[in-house]
């Protein structure tokens, strides 16, 4: 078990950690596939396909399967396209903060952490819905998919953040909801919470043996006592 009294800087990853965004990527992913004459999926099957950022998520529902074969780049350029307007259009609507999030991310702020977001979601996404969130003032640096050439689960956005914020991976913790965090904090060396109430590819989060699990969001203020931290 890792040691947390050394942890500086928490990083965070967005979808089905701070933000449940499954109706609108489902809504944006419906539109794109009914644009390009595609067959229609469910919302269930978006939840299981999201974590790898948006063009693995498109390329499984244009092959309505996690493990897609290969796809005509034309076809894919056109959906992408279609995705990313309908996305955009309906980035204030249609998702929900996880229960306990601003008022966790206020606790964990005037405890004084210094915290970032770090996502799979294509960058030009993060900061609009975290300012229509409430909640992008509590982040000094957002990383989205796409600004560096590798995701998570790679680790290089987590070294990247290290080094931002001039910190190393022992003073830093990961909080996720998916394999692709755990993954990532491993391999950089970060301890890591494991949240249970995310998507995961419908797979139990203990499955990837995060350092905790977590049930709700705000119980990471008591794994920090942050309540009492200087």
């Amino acid at each position: 078990m890792s040691d947390l009294n050394n942890v500086k800087v928490i990083l965070f990853d967005l979808d089905g950690t701070l933000i449940d965004s499954v109706p609108q990527l489902y809504l944006a992913v419906q539109a794109a596939l009914k644009s390009n004459q595609l067959s229609a999926v469910s919302i269930e099957q978006v939840r299981d396909w999201i974590g790898n950022g948006a063009d693995v998520l498109l390329k499984r529902a244009i092959c309505q399967q996690y493990h897609f074969t290969d796809i005509d780049e034309t076809l894919f350029q056109q959906v992408k396209s279609q995705f990313d307007h309908y996305y955009q259009m309906g980035i204030d609507r249609d998702y929900s903060l996880y229960p306990a999030v601003k008022e966790t991310l206020s606790v964990l702020a005037q405890a004084g952490y210094s915290m970032a977001v770090v996502t799979n979601k294509p960058d030009q996404f993060v900061q609009p819905l975290l300012q229509s969130a409430g909640i992008a003032e509590f982040f000094t640096y957002t990383l989205g998919g796409g600004r560096l050439p590798v995701k998570k689960p790679d680790p290089l956005p987590l070294y990247y953040l290290c080094e931002q914020f001039k910190v190393q991976p022992t003073e830093t913790l990961m909080v996720g909801d998916s394999k692709n965090d755990i993954q990532a904090a491993r391999a950089a060396g970060i301890p890591v919470v494991g949240l249970s109430y995310g998507y995961n590819h419908g797979e139990p989060i203990e499955n990837s043996e995060p350092d905790w699990v977590l049930h709700r969001f705000d119980e990471l203020v008591s794994l920090l006592n942050a309540e009492v931290r200087n």
